[in-house]
């Protein structure tokens, strides 16, 4: 099946304030980024990579003419994940839209796996994700309004063979989500999660192994993986207006026949 067009902006996000973790690269977290400027926001995007993170504030100033605002952070460092929630309110006021991509996977059986391959998945996917939660909400509560999209898996649902790390982070984010949403909403903060099955960018290929990436393309209802803007496509919706009844969910951005 072919690819789908990607579709224009309707400036869901006009005059809103997004930060965006991990968004360097070329995976979700660019196109998130990419995705909220067309929607009509103000963005600030970090990542932990100085250089690429360069490289993608200057894509992005070339198709839009405005330079998004940078800042670099290690979401497993608390201290720099509260400079990054100082620098948003600083550099863009306040804090609207907080959006948690950072992630970090792997592949290895659990009776080989050892600690510190469990521990840093854990630490940058789940707890890393903590960090920023517990960074933003005082800002959020102080304001009475906010939205924190956070970035989950299928595999927090799924079994899949070498992965026991990342889905175990995974569905730990998605039980995050879901407490944390209870706690906000009277704050009048709204927390969901998006859940990808298999979003196709250069970087993920030359993580994978050779052959898996066609088996679970072949997996997918379409015949392909999504593209990132696809699941951008869908944090945006959650970090709308379209979305403001919706809290404590997490929304599979899967074509997946199980």
């Amino acid at each position: 099946m072919s690819k789908p067009i990607e579709p224009g902006g309707h400036q869901l996000l006009a005059d809103k304030t997004v930060v965006i973790t991990a968004a360097a690269g070329t995976g979700i977290g660019f196109a998130l980024a990419r995705r909220c400027m067309i929607e009509g926001a103000t963005v600030l995007i970090s990542d932990l990579h100085e250089r690429r993170l360069g490289e993608a504030a200057d894509r992005l100033a070339d198709e839009f003419g405005t330079r998004p605002v940078t800042a670099m952070c290690n979401v497993t460092n608390q201290a720099e994940v509260d400079a990054l929630v100082s620098a948003g309110i600083a550099e863009l006021g306040h804090i609207d839209v907080w959006m948690n991509n950072a992630g970090l996977g792997g592949n290895a059986p659990v009776h080989e796996m050892t600690d510190e391959q469990w521990n840093v998945v854990l630490d940058v996917t789940l707890t890393g994700t903590f960090r920023a939660v517990r960074a933003v909400l005082p800002h959020m509560y102080e304001r009475g309004s906010g939205v924190i999209v956070n970035n989950a898996s299928v595999l927090g649902w799924r079994a899949q063979e070498l992965q026991a790390h990342y889905a175990a982070a995974k569905a730990g984010v998605m039980a995050l989500t879901r407490c944390t949403a209870m706690e906000a909403a009277p704050h009048g903060v709204r927390i969901n999660a998006v859940s990808p099955s298999l979003a196709m960018h250069p970087f993920l290929a030359k993580v994978t192994p050779d052959g898996l990436l066609d088996e679970l393309e072949a997996r997918e209802a379409f015949g392909r993986a999504a593209e990132p803007w696809e699941v951008a496509n869908v944090m945006v919706f959650l970090a709308s207006d379209l979305s403001t009844y919706m809290t404590g969910e997490v929304v599979a951005v899967s074509s997946q026949h199980a």
